[in-house]
């Protein structure tokens, strides 16, 4: 038994890729920006923000003004945050363990973790002030070990959005520029005269910084490939139902493209939702996203059982996973795709979002089939390194690199090999006999 109880309007087939146009403003912007640097910016950020300041960096002494102007209530709540991100992510970089071994005599092998020199931070701004994204992006890259993270956010309506500035500050950002959408993103990931290019980008934003960082990926690190946020809720029949309901709105407030899926066992819980749903959300205030985006993205499916809704749910690989039933903590055991849990009722991905303290910028789009979240070990470089000090071991490796080597027809590879069997352990050297002709 499995049937949908609400389908969605409109297909999400289209989201998943860059529309044409996009692409090709993105394109024109990031080649405008490489040409001419800052005047591109200049322009680009009057054309699309109506800002052009003498400086889009913020001086210490602006930044200072800009906290100060800040309701004490909401500079302690932003530090309340801040506590709880930084500690799950300190925790997180302690569970990176650094290690060498020795896995034959002399033969030693390590790993270590290198933080990436410069981190960028997109912090969105527009009508919905994303503050809750410098915690995420400029905070976890700091604990990492960041030594430099530039931050840029946009002005509001030609406003400087103070409890951003103060949330990026608080953060630990070393460079904030009040700077914007496309133009902010290939800035910091091209450089230009008066902004130093960075290594890595991280941050949610609309289509259009999202396009960005898809085309500027390669030539810097990104965290992730963002698109429209997304929740899918698995109930049963022990659920709330307005607890349902006001959980998918809560989402799908984000954008009219944002996805709200609910999966049940009870056909009873699903229609009550639906009608909850229906009642709640000519009230809402910001029923101009939420609406589309249930009308055209929202579904409520009943399934026979919780091992099939289980099995549904990570056929959607969902950015954010609710899990309201008697038990919540089976999900853990059995699902394996989802950017991050949500189990009970005293949770909601709202705390996700905004502060309990794991990272919220997280995989969309059915990326959470193959990657986690942004945490602390994206800012991080796990390399390796090698040191051979015992001549029999190395001359063992020769012997066996060469055989291996030549089985791929490298020749060159082989001779490194046959070049230390021969010099540490005495082997013939058909190719140079006198090499190490001993005297």
């Amino acid at each position: 038994m499995a049937f949908a109880l609400k389908a969605p309007a409109t297909s999400s087939a289209a989201t998943t890729t860059s529309l044409p146009d996009v692409q090709e403003k993105v394109g024109a912007i990031i080649a405008d920006i490489r040409a001419r640097g800052d005047q591109a910016v200049r322009e680009y950020s009057a054309k699309f923000d109506n800002w052009q300041p003498e400086s889009f960096r913020l001086s210490a002494a602006q930044i200072e003004e800009i906290v100060s102007r800040v309701p004490k209530q909401v500079v302690d709540d932003i530090e309340f945050v801040q506590q709880q991100v930084r500690g799950f992510a300190e925790r997180q970089l302690a569970s990176m363990q650094e290690f060498e071994v020795e896995t034959l005599p002399g033969v030693h092998l390590g790993q270590k973790h290198i933080p990436v020199a410069a981190a960028g931070a997109y912090v969105p701004g527009g009508r919905y002030p994303l503050l809750a994204s410098a915690h995420m992006t400029i905070l976890t890259a700091k604990t990492a070990g960041v030594p430099r993270v530039v931050a840029c956010t946009p002005p509001i309506r030609g406003e400087v959005p103070d409890a951003t500035v103060a949330a990026m500050h608080l953060a630990g950002a070393d460079e904030i520029y009040l700077l914007g959408g496309v133009q902010a993103v290939v800035s910091m990931a091209l450089g230009t005269e008066t902004i130093a290019p960075v290594d890595m980008l991280a941050g949610p934003g609309n289509a259009f910084v999202a396009e960005a960082k898809r085309q500027l990926f390669g030539e810097i690190g990104i965290d992730l490939f963002a698109g429209p946020t997304e929740v899918l809720i698995v109930a049963d029949e022990t659920a709330d139902p307005f607890v349902v309901a006001v959980d998918l709105l809560s989402q799908a407030e984000h954008g009219p493209d944002s996805p709200a899926v609910l999966i049940t066992t009870s056909e009873e819980l699903g229609r009550s939702v639906v009608e909850h749903v229906d009642r709640l959300l000519p009230e809402m205030p910001t029923r101009d996203n939420a609406e589309p985006a249930w009308r055209d993205h929202g579904e409520v499916h009943v399934v026979e059982n919780l091992d099939a809704a289980y099995e549904l749910a990570d056929t959607y690989a969902s950015e954010h996973v609710q899990v309201l039933t008697a038990q919540p903590r089976e999900a853990l055991a059995k699902m394996r795709n989802y950017g991050a849990l949500f189990l009970g009722e005293g949770t909601c991905v709202s705390y996700g979002d905004k502060v309990i303290g794991t990272n919220h910028v997280l995989p969309t789009r059915g990326a959470a089939r193959y990657t986690g979240g942004l945490w602390v070990g994206k800012y991080l470089k796990t390399v390796t390194y090698q040191e051979v000090t015992d001549p029999a071991s190395s001359a063992k490796l020769g012997e066996v690199c060469g055989r291996a080597a030549r089985v791929e027809l490298f020749e060159g590879h082989a001779r490194s090999g046959d070049v230390r069997a021969a010099k540490f352990g005495g082997a013939r050297l058909p190719w140079a006999p006198d090499a190490f002709a001993r005297s």
